[in-house]
């Protein structure tokens, strides 16, 4: 072999060598990036923690744990499971909410002849199973993984149709969605303070010179707009998207206690300030008088935000609708799961994100057919915040509405 071939072929082999050092650098520095996203799955130990509900759970409802065939074990509240074959019906709660939520109108459904179930949703509670890292892949908390995540739920406990599914808040669209998705699951649907708008429209005939829709106005153009208030605010579900959200609340100056005592309140009837009516369009002029737990001062978290209006010694006392001990359950749950996981729904399912859309255009022109009802507190400025929606919800979104519901004497926790 001559001198340049002996050269030839060291080059070669430092080459290759190089090559799988510079790989298993590679590979090592991969794996590091990896790992803490890993270590990130919720995966808790329940036997750790104190009983779900500190005791304020009512007599005839259960705490179970099944694998909804979709990645996660979820948590729930059982009523209604004594006697076998019963017709289902699903509550899903909203934000920040828990299943513990629905504890007041599990056993009147149940005593209506239903298997009642209220799961702790992707994100929340003591469900295990999802990715509680503010980075993690957004993918597992959009709308049609949640509508996957309550159908394994269902197929889990031997069902193939459900009588009711009914959704709050952040739980609304997960309900609406499932109905308008799977109708011969989903049987009815009642829609809980945040109307459904349906299916994004897919612009038509385009192609041959028609003109598309005009654009909404988005969450980001929208904050722009309330930055020029006096004084400057902030839509809320900006703020929820930030990576800062979670440790304002959680680690909140006044307590966590006292953060979910005065966010409940001002979002209640008892407010007096919660006067909504219908707005004529989506800009800052409208929506200016909405009060700060959804248009916010710029300057400050919702915890700053909502300490204010802290309600006072008497009225907390005296509060039947949410006692101490209560409050005291979503303040132990969420000081130990936090809220990363519950707003990442606030990251992808928005109407701008352009992810989300695709999914939800796959369904454009369809309707929720079955059976719907609607039911809001009149005190609820969840019903009128998106102009338009709770009339679109009534003449499209929905065509077999057979009633909408404002209560008289209830706020967003109607």
């Amino acid at each position: 072999m001559t001198n340049t071939a002996v050269e030839e072929n060291s080059a070669a082999a430092l080459s290759r060598r190089g090559f799988v050092l510079t790989a298993s650098a590679v590979a090592a520095s991969v794996a590091a990036l990896v790992q803490p996203a890993r270590a990130a799955i919720v995966q808790t130990d329940l036997s750790t923690l104190l009983p779900y509900g500190n005791g304020t759970i009512p007599a005839g409802i259960r705490t179970r744990t099944a694998n909804n065939n979709n990645g996660l074990t979820v948590h729930f509240l059982e009523a209604g499971y004594e006697t076998p074959g019963r017709p289902l019906v699903m509550l899903l709660h909203g934000f920040p909410e828990l299943a513990y939520s629905w504890r007041k109108v599990m056993l009147p459904l149940a005593a209506q002849g239903y298997h009642v179930i209220a799961p702790d949703q992707r994100g929340y509670g003591r469900t295990t199973g999802w990715d509680n890292s503010y980075d993690a892949d957004g993918d597992a908390f959009r709308i049609l993984n949640m509508v996957r995540d309550a159908v394994g739920l269902v197929h889990a406990l031997g069902y193939r149709q459900v009588a009711m599914i009914a959704g709050h808040d952040a739980g609304a669209p997960v309900a609406s969605w499932a109905a308008l998705i799977r109708p011969d699951i989903f049987r009815s649907v009642v829609i809980l303070s945040s109307p459904f708008e349906g299916a994004p429209a897919v612009a038509l005939n385009t192609a041959n010179g028609a003109a598309p829709p005009p654009r909404a106005i988005n969450d980001e153009e929208l904050d722009a707009e309330l930055a020029k208030l006096d004084p400057p605010r902030k839509y809320y579900q900006n703020y929820q998207r930030t990576r800062g959200a979670n440790d304002d609340m959680l680690h909140a100056p006044q307590g966590l206690h006292a953060f979910f005592r005065a966010y409940y309140f001002y979002k209640s009837a008892d407010y007096a300030g919660n006067k909504p009516h219908p707005l004529k369009a989506r800009t800052a002029k409208e929506m200016e008088e909405i009060p700060h737990y959804y248009v916010m001062l710029k300057d400050k978290g919702m915890a700053a935000n909502v300490a204010p209006l802290m309600p006072s010694a008497d009225y907390i006392a005296n509060c039947k609708w949410l006692t101490e001990p209560e409050v005291e359950v979503y303040a132990t749950e969420y000081a130990h799961t936090e809220f990363t996981g519950a707003l990442q729904g606030y990251r992808v399912r928005r109407g701008s994100d352009p992810r989300s859309i695709a999914e939800m255009r796959t369904f454009a022109g369809r309707s929720i057919d079955q059976p719907s009802m609607f039911i809001g507190g009149k005190s609820d400025w969840g019903v009128r915040q998106t102009p338009g929606a709770a009339e679109k919800m009534q003449t499209t979104a929905c065509t077999h509405m057979v009633s909408f519901n404002l209560i008289d004497g209830a706020g967003h926790w109607v």
